[in-house]
């Protein structure tokens, strides 16, 4: 971007800050030093940073005149002054073509309101309108609608040579030439070559001559001017190309018998000279049909054909690449073209409809050609506005193709596009339009192209208005415009105007446009590569997130609403590949935070916090693994501290972690198990090469402590601390184990063609007599999560769930049954019910447990560190018994003991007991109510 001084004075020469934002990324091995380097803070005694580029502005460089007013003016004044403006009044009228005008050139300033903004808000390269809304919208809607103005100025410049075509064939050879379709196409091909010849030569020389040609169109112009001033009452000619008018009945007493053109004839129209007659007959509209495709008119073809006369609009920012002060320039002379070419329109209306006649007007579409004092003055006007509108539609469009190509948005699909020869000129560029341009001559009339060119630059235009609107209203602080006279109602209008009038235009046409846009989004928002200018998207993103952020309010939680929000507390991701994945099934469109505390402390004279060098690896780890989560790095002496920081600190608003999930602290620490071929092949917006995530994460050295080189382990103690701290927080724990054995493309395999389970064990350990549907908030919370997974788009075709409940007795099997078959159709769970009787496993509990299990009473409770092993034991067996061949398995958490420093051991090892040799098992405490029965 350039950042020029909005209180500059004109003509004062501008001096500007370039910052380079197309730096390409770093390689893997350097991205530490590329953090590092971006992050530094600059001092004023230090060098200036490498990142700006103090310059002046472009030497040699075109003026505001000569680069954008005269080339806007001669573009919008076009064919349609000189060859049209007689036919528009003969049908429209002169109060209609006055609305219609009023209507074109609102929906031009609206986009000129915007264009200026957007030009005035930095620096502008090569690609005129396209790097403008790349730059401002991104790569995706940029690519696109940078693709639709490429083909709209390809549309217009076969229109043009159309128009250049039609009067060097009406007016010069007396018929010596031949003159069908068919070499009427040949002739517009050897136009369209000479321009071919003059744009591979090089834009500058074309671009340096626009003040001279709009010169001469103004001597051209003014000599139509005198002669309404001198000229008197005279009849006009009707050409032969109105093959309608000279068209005679084979046998006038039988009107069915045909017709035939009759060339022998003198036909002729009044040329009234100033007649307040003539105004009045010409005020209103009279439609009849269009001689040149014998097909009716009416308003949207009169609107499309003034539209496409007045899209030059652009001319001024496709040569942006040319202009000495482009943000300055471009806005400034754009509004100048915008009014003056306004003023002539209307006048040259007003003067058509007091000197003519209605007849002339509506068979004559040359009439100032004919009118005039000398033809030739108006054939320099109509030639010199023609070759010069088509030369700048293929030398604009032919820069949006290489600026595409040289942005890499479609592969290898445009890199031709992107050769250059001499000073910057894109040959190849330049050729690919002009076969373009021939393509589009293949449709023929002019008045055809002019309906298909309206449509394209409207929907250009409104993606100016859009881009300028999306700027404004995100309040994005680096929008600061110099340009000051618009707003987002401005912007908005633009966008309505556009949208009506290209339904007005061709409804049919404009959807598929607008469904062709959509396409060219998608693909380039799944193919395109990210560009390093940003993307209007997440402007968009984080301006509407903050805001609904903000109404998110925690008060209003309802428990019908409840869904999980997991903080996974992560210390070796290289050997929790599979548990993170699964608690990315797990969170059912919530909040989803992998979080990660480093052993270490801040050093003062460190330039750069540590963590930033590490968190490019983390994200594109998860960007691999195909995770919706967000990360979270801190660092702490202390790892039970770092882990409170996270539990408190994560997420944002409302949108906090109410569910901890770790993995369980294992004697030994496993290996880690991360491979290249877990992560996708191919992730084309990531700077870090997958094998490089798999080599950090998989380091030998990498544990949370590699900081400082300590291998020291979280020890027992502030593990079950930190256990009790999450309980302490009011916040439900999940504790993992064996998801090293989950395997979920195995279990997408099938097992014996038949589904794995998901097996829930809802027994509280603690209190083995409350077995009944009594069920606690924990078991809930249990039956939740599992129901969660089961529903999972990932889990539902390969798992079923099953949920357990275990009685003292034989006698209380079917009436306990019944009893949770009713209780799961009551909470709209589809899972498979089964009772178990666990008498033996009970009888381990206690000599007191033991006797009241007998007897039928409930046993008493007791803490986790007083649970008998043989109880424990016996339980594991079971469970292993009825869910060897499980995929998953949910266990009741024993509560933490209440002094970790003496019990912790013991606890860890009971816990190690419940869940020997079982499958991957999530152990669960639940504090929060999750499930609601009304609606």
């Amino acid at each position: 971007m350039e950042i020029h001084d909005r209180n500059e004075l004109p003509g004062a020469p501008i001096d500007h800050f370039h910052v380079n934002l197309e730096s390409q990324p770093p390689v893997v091995g350097e991205i530490n030093e590329d953090v590092l380097a971006r992050s530094r803070i600059a001092t004023p005694s230090g060098p200036p940073s490498p990142s700006l580029d103090i310059s002046a502005a472009r030497p040699g460089g075109l003026s505001t005149i000569s680069g954008v007013f005269a080339p806007v003016a001669l573009s919008m004044f076009s064919i349609l002054l000189f060859m049209r403006m007689g036919f528009v009044v003969g049908q429209l009228g002169f109060v209609m073509t006055v609305v219609q005008l009023l209507l074109a050139y609102a929906i031009v300033m609206l986009t000129v309101l915007s264009l200026c903004a957007i030009s005035s808000n930095g620096a502008i390269e090569g690609g005129g309108v396209y790097y403008m809304l790349s730059r401002s919208l991104g790569p995706e809607f940029g690519g696109a609608i940078g693709v639709l103005f490429f083909v709209a100025n390809v549309f217009s410049c076969a229109l043009y040579i159309s128009g250049f075509t039609e009067a060097l064939l009406n007016n010069i050879g007396n018929g010596q030439f031949p003159d069908s379709p068919g070499w009427r196409f040949v002739y517009c091909v050897l136009v369209s070559v000479f321009l071919l010849i003059v744009s591979l030569l090089g834009a500058s020389l074309f671009a340096k001559t626009a003040l001279i040609t709009f010169i001469t169109i103004s001597i051209c112009y003014s000599t139509y001017l005198f002669t309404v001033l001198t000229n008197g009452a005279k009849d006009i000619t009707i050409p032969k190309t109105n093959t309608h008018a000279y068209l005679v009945p084979d046998n006038i007493s039988d009107p069915s018998s045909g017709s035939h053109v009759d060339y022998d004839q003198n036909l002729t129209a009044r040329y009234t000279g100033w007649s307040w007659h003539s105004l009045s007959e010409n005020m209103l509209s009279n439609y009849t049909h269009d001689y040149t495709t014998d097909k009716p008119v009416d308003f949207a073809l009169m609107f499309a054909i003034i539209f496409s006369g007045v899209t030059g609009l652009m001319a001024g920012a496709n040569m942006s690449g040319e202009l000495a002060r482009p943000s300055v320039s471009i806005p400034r002379g754009t509004v100048q073209a915008v009014f003056t070419t306004f003023v002539v329109y209307v006048l040259t209306a007003l003067l058509m409809a007091a000197t003519c006649s209605r007849e002339l007007l509506q068979n004559n579409y040359t009439v100032m050609l004919d009118v005039n004092v000398s033809r030739w003055f108006i054939l320099v006007g109509i030639f010199s506005t023609t070759v010069f509108s088509s030369l700048s539609n293929l030398i604009g469009s032919s820069r949006v193709l290489n600026r595409l190509s040289q942005d890499k948005l479609f592969g290898i699909l445009l890199r031709p596009a992107s050769i250059e020869i001499g000073d910057k000129n894109p040959v190849v560029s330049v050729f690919i339009a002009w076969l373009c341009v021939v393509l589009v001559l293949s449709i023929g009339a002019m008045n055809k192209i002019a309906k298909l060119t309206s449509i394209f630059f409207l929907l250009s235009y409104m993606g100016v208005n859009i881009a300028t609107l999306a700027l404004e209203l995100t309040s994005a602080p680096n929008f600061r415009p110099s340009f000051k006279y618009f707003s987002w109602q401005t912007c908005a209008g633009g966008v309505l105007a556009t949208a009506t009038m290209m339904l007005v235009v061709d409804s049919a046409m404009s959807a598929l446009a607008i469904v062709v846009l959509l396409v060219l989004i998608m693909i380039l928002h799944y193919q395109a590569p990210v560009g390093s200018w940003g993307s209007i998207s997440q402007a968009l993103i984080y301006h509407q997130v903050r805001k609904y952020l903000l109404l998110l309010d925690v008060r209003k939680e309802h428990v019908k609403y409840w869904r999980p929000q997991i903080l996974l507390l992560v210390s070796r991701p290289g050997s929790a590949v599979q548990l993170m994945d699964f608690v990315n099934d797990l969170k059912k469109s919530g909040l989803y935070v992998i979080g990660h505390v480093r052993k270490g402390a801040m050093d003062a004279q460190e330039p750069l916090d540590p963590l930033q060098q590490v968190f490019p690896y983390w994200l594109s780890l998860l960007d691999y693994l195909k995770l919706k989560a967000f990360v979270e790095l801190t660092i702490s002496n202390n790892i039970r501290v770092g882990l409170q920081q996270l539990m408190r600190l994560s997420g944002l608003g409302a949108m906090k972690p109410n569910t901890i999930v770790l993995g369980f602290h294992e004697e030994t620490p496993r290996e880690a198990t991360l491979q290249e071929q877990q992560l996708l092949k191919d992730l084309r917006y990531s700077k870090i090469d997958r094998s490089a995530v798999v080599e950090y994460f998989t380091a030998g050295d990498y544990l949370p402590t590699e900081l400082n080189g300590n291998m020291e382990r979280i020890g027992g103690v502030d593990y079950v601390n930190a256990l009790k701290d999450v309980l302490h927080m009011t916040k439900n724990l999940c504790v993992a184990r064996h998801f090293y054995k989950l395997d979920k493309e195995a279990l997408s395999r099938g097992w014996n063609g038949q589904k794995r389970f998901i097996d829930v064990w809802p027994v509280d350990l603690q209190k083995p007599g409350e077995t009944g549907l009594g069920w606690d908030n924990s078991s809930l919370f249990l039956l939740q999560l599992a129901c969660i997974l089961s529903m999972s788009s990932r889990w539902r075709n390969i798992a079923r769930l099953r949920v357990f409940i275990c009685v003292n007795s034989l006698q209380d099997m079917h009436r306990r049954e019944r009893q949770l078959k009713g209780m799961l159709d009551a909470l709209r769970i589809n899972a498979e019910s089964i009772v178990v009787p666990w008498d033996h496993v009970v009888c381990h509990f206690g000599q007191a447990a033991g006797a009241s299990g007998v007897n039928g009473a409930p046993p008493q409770s007791q803490p986790t560190i007083e649970l008998p092993n043989a109880y424990v034991a016996a339980f594991n067996d079971m469970v292993k018994r009825y869910s060897a061949e499980a995929a998953l398995c949910f266990l009741n958490l024993p509560l933490p003991p209440d002094s970790a420093e003496m019990d912790s051991d013991r606890y860890l090892r009971i816990l190690r007991v419940l869940t020997d040799t079982l499958p991957p098992t999530l152990m669960v405490h639940g504090l929060s109510s999750v499930i609601s029965t009304a609606l």
